[in-house]
């Protein structure tokens, strides 16, 4: 099972670089993801934002969802995301899974749980994805593998 882990860490885009998340395993049937919290992970209360939680769940999401469809020269793109806070975290380093539910050939559903160093459930998560065909138009520009 080939692990992409190491060509995302090499390439991350502005978001994930921003909030600084690590892959630490990523395969077809599962992305695993690290980060490290920090005051630009935190809200007026001191603790993690929801948009953290929420973010980073549609990343291995969509990095899942993506790794299936670049398989036939298609991509993905999000079309609901429903995240759960469950624990308040200030400090530490979080571990975020996500899993395919569903991969059919129009939509896909991730399901992920965040994770604190003790292993205590802090948020989980569902999104659903659209599957595109290649050179499909999105928000004006053209996508497609180059």
């Amino acid at each position: 099972m080939d692990d992409y882990a190491p060509m995302l860490n090499a390439n991350l885009d502005g978001w994930n670089r921003a909030m600084g998340v690590r892959f630490v395993r990523v395969t077809l049937d599962e992305v695993v993801a690290e980060w490290t919290i920090g005051a630009e992970h935190l809200q007026a209360y001191g603790i993690v934002h929801g948009g953290v939680h929420c973010g980073v769940i549609e990343t291995l999401a969509s990095v899942g969802a993506a790794m299936n469809a670049l398989k036939d020269g298609r991509s993905v793109v999000g079309l609901e995301n429903t995240t759960s806070f469950l624990h308040a975290v200030r400090a530490g380093t979080l571990t975020a899974t996500a899993h395919p539910i569903v991969r059919g050939r129009r939509t896909q559903v991730w399901e992920a749980n965040v994770k604190d160093e003790k292993g205590r459930l802090v948020a989980t998560g569902r999104v659903r994805l659209m599957v595109l065909e290649a050179d499909t138009n999105l928000a004006g520009k053209k996508i497609g593998l180059e």
